[in-house]
């Protein structure tokens, strides 16, 4: 059997999607004659015009490529950062702009009506000499997709995995051509632009933990999805955003500071989550070492909590995120499973105080082997990251199908972790959250919302002050007004 190319094609062959190379995502963009545009590239060498260099046919493509790598000429050019820092979000928006700025002005409209401007820019630190910080920069494009539209912009930040400076100057070279052929030919997908940032890369080889869409062309996207995504491909381990819906870098918001994580689901987010962190907060402020205004409060949910019959329900995900934002809570999505992982992503940013702040149930998971057979220490190794550096877990007590309230001096781990249990109680690590309303030990997130699926009455005062209002508003979680009408005529 043939096709229209006369390629041959059997029975049984599947479809696969051709990826285009490096050069030749290079030459469609030198080769169309409307596209136009500066490239600024500091800290990594000039990698990415390179490629646009060598395929041919850039004269009609490339206004101006530079890299102004002396600090003082940089300054000169961009101003300067009153943190004195050079690797930032701030530096890199202010090099689009003054670049883009600079076509503008140079390049008469009237000549060019067809002309669609566009500024690519990086700025980035590679491996150090020690090989101790293995480097990592910001990347954007601003550009147009129609000449009269205003610009569109897609910033991110990565993290480079490779330990030799020059593979990681190839490495962003590539991700840079990725970025613009993505950027101008695939827009109207912002999730496959994401995945294709990868084309000819490797996980191996660097990591994005942010990334922002704006711009005419992105004005339905929503970038807490985008950084969904981000953990959901395996491109990160985990992302955050502040209480205003806005995605942060991790370093930027963990860096140096004491770290109080709260896990859950959040399905909806209950008076028994709020309470757990207030009062484990107030706790791990009277630490010592741990000053309020140097402490962050983290809500983290896990990929595995994001699943609905084996895939991650999105709309489910914004309306906790919508929720949580609202209480003014800063959020992480991560796909760590383990506790100690989270400790562990933490220390690379902090080596202040850390707290964990957790049911009954969720300590009891931690003190259950089967959880860390994939390590060659087992428990222990997973213990000895957990708790190294002087952790506490604030503990917050569970009713029992008795009616019995279950805390630190009563709950059951299996016999062979008895003693181990014990040596981390005895020793301080587990602190009982004593002040609480037993009333609420009865608020359980998933009977909440199933009476909220269900249209049943009376789920509103389990959850805090404002959250029903929200959930009705904007129909979150499955509400609909009207099962509660069938519901109270029945």
């Amino acid at each position: 059997m043939r096709n229209d190319d006369n390629e041959i094609t059997l029975k049984g062959d599947r479809v696969i999607e051709q990826i285009p190379s490096v050069k030749d995502k290079a030459l469609r963009i030198n080769l169309n004659e409307n596209i136009y545009g500066t490239f600024a590239e500091i800290g990594a060498g000039q990698e990415t015009v390179r490629h646009f260099f060598r395929t041919g046919g850039s004269s009609g493509t490339i206004a101006k490529a530079m890299s102004a790598y002396d600090k003082d000429f940089s300054d000169a050019i961009y101003g300067s950062e009153t943190d004195g820092r050079y690797v930032t979000e701030a530096r890199l928006k202010k090099m689009l702009s003054h670049e883009v700025r600079l076509v503008e002005q140079r390049l008469n409209r009237d000549k060019h009506p067809s002309k669609m401007f566009f500024s690519y820019a990086n700025t980035v630190a590679t491996i150090d000499f020690a090989k101790q910080f293995k480097g990592h920069g910001w990347v954007g494009i601003k550009y147009q997709i129609e000449p009269d539209e205003d610009y569109n912009e897609i910033v991110l930040h990565i993290r480079f995995k490779e330990t030799d400076a020059r593979l990681q100057q190839e490495t962003l070279g590539i991700l840079g051509v990725n970025l613009i052929y993505g950027a101008f030919y695939k827009y109207n997908d912002p999730k496959k632009l994401l995945r294709y940032l990868y084309d000819h890369l490797d996980k191996d080889q660097l990591e994005i933990d942010t990334i922002n869409f704006s711009g005419p062309r992105f004005a339905d996207v929503d970038n807490r999805l985008m950084s969904l995504q981000l953990v959901k491909n395996g491109m990160t381990d985990a992302v955050m955003f502040d209480p205003n819906g806005n995605n942060v870098l991790p370093a930027a918001v963990l860096y140096k500071k004491n770290i109080l994580a709260l896990r859950g689901s959040f399905r909806p987010v209950t008076k028994v989550n709020m309470d757990m962190y207030k009062k484990s907060l107030e706790m791990f402020l009277e630490e010592n070492k741990v000053q309020k205004e140097n402490t962050l409060v983290v809500f983290e949910i896990t990929l595995s909590n994001l699943r609905s019959d084996g895939e991650i329900d999105e709309r489910d995900f914004m309306d906790r995120a919508e929720l949580l934002c609202s209480l003014g809570q800063y959020v992480m999505i991560s796909n760590f499973q383990e506790y100690y992982k989270v400790v562990e992503y933490f220390s690379n940013y902090t080596k202040a105080r850390m707290g964990l702040a957790m049911g009954v149930n969720n300590l009891v998971d931690i003190f259950d082997e089967k959880y860390y057979r994939h390590l060659s220490g087992g428990i222990l190794e997973a213990f000895g990251k957990l708790f190294y550096r002087d952790l506490k877990v604030f503990l917050y007590p569970m009713k029992d199908d008795n009616g019995v309230v279950i805390n630190s001096g009563n709950l059951k781990v299996h016999p062979r972790m008895k003693e181990l249990y014990k040596f981390f109680k005895f020793n301080g690590k587990v602190v009982d959250i004593t002040d609480f309303d037993e009333n609420d030990l009865e608020i359980f997130s998933r009977e909440v919302l199933k009476m909220i699926s269900k249209g049943k009455p009376g789920w509103e005062e389990m959850l805090p002050k404002g959250i029903a209002e929200l959930i009705k508003r904007d129909n979150l979680f499955g509400y609909d007004p009207k099962k509660l009408m069938e519901e109270s005529t029945n």
